[in-house]
Parts: C-alpha cells; structure tokens; sequence
C-alpha cells in the first residue's frame, strides 16, 4: 500500500480554514485570516497569504494543493475574497510547480456527511465523529477536503 502524498487542503476565504498530512502521518489544522490592519494597504492580504502559503508549504512538505470549488457565493465580496485567494493560490503553485486541484463543495460534503447539501453543523458533527476537533466550519471544511482528497487518491480518481 503507498502512502499517501502529502497534500495541504484549503477553505479559501477571509477566515481560511487548512489541513495538512504531515510527514509523520499525524494531521494538523486549524484557520487563519490575512485581513490588512488600519494603516495598511488591501494588498497586505495577499502579501500575508503568500508568505503563510510558502511556509506552510515548507512546514509540512506538501506535494499537492486541493481547495474546495466555490461556484457560487453569497455576496460579491465574498466572491472578490475567493477569486483573489484562489489567484494567489495558483500563481505560487505554477511557480513552485506544486500541483493544484479543486473539488466541488457537493462532493465534499457528500464524503463527510452522506448528504451533497449538508449544511455546517452536520459537517462539522462529521468531522468530530471521525475524532478531529474543529474550532469552527472552515476548519471542519478543510478536513473534510483533505480526507476527501486522499480518499480519492487511494482509489485512484484524484
């Protein structure tokens, strides 16, 4: 049986829920946020992210990136939060040629719950079921991206 490639999962977002395999085989989580302070420029987000991004990426020797695919967003500043992370996020990959991949919030939490439209109580039970402890639903969402993505690499679909 092959181990499973070390892959960071991502909940992009103003408060960005990740999880990470690491080398050792334990799991680490949890959420951050990159908001500008008060007397900084929008663009110190993205400068926060990228910098956290690149050492996350040292941290726990990832070999892949997966990210849940928003389709649809609630507001349209939620909808400019996701497309300037998910640029971000892509552009480092294609620099440091780490692969990059979404899966769709459907199939995410119809891996953790049964249920394609589970809502974020019923994820976050999920994922305390499986013996996680989730601060919040952007944390329990990036757990289930990770699990989700390396249940698929084990049978082969990823």
């Amino acid at each position: 049986m092959t181990k499973p490639s070390h892959i960071l999962a991502l909940d992009l977002g103003s408060r960005l829920g990740w999880a990470a395999r690491m080398h050792d085989g334990r799991i680490v989580s949890g959420t951050e946020q990159f908001k500008p302070g008060r007397f900084e420029g929008g663009g110190m987000q993205w400068v926060r992210f990228r910098h956290w991004l690149g050492t996350i990426a040292f941290r726990t020797r990832i070999q892949r990136i997966v990210f849940e695919e928003v389709r649809r967003h609630a507001g349209t500043t939620a909808a400019h939060i996701y497309g300037g992370f998910l640029a971000h996020l892509s552009e480092y990959c294609e620099g440091t040629l780490i692969p990059y991949s979404s899966l769709p919030v459907g199939t995410i939490k119809r891996f953790a719950t049964g249920k394609g439209n589970a809502n974020k109580e019923a994820v976050i039970a999920a994922i305390r079921a499986r013996g996680f402890k989730p601060l919040d639903d952007n944390e329990a969402d990036a757990l289930a991206i990770l699990l989700c993505a390396e249940d698929q690499e084990k049978e082969g679909a990823a």
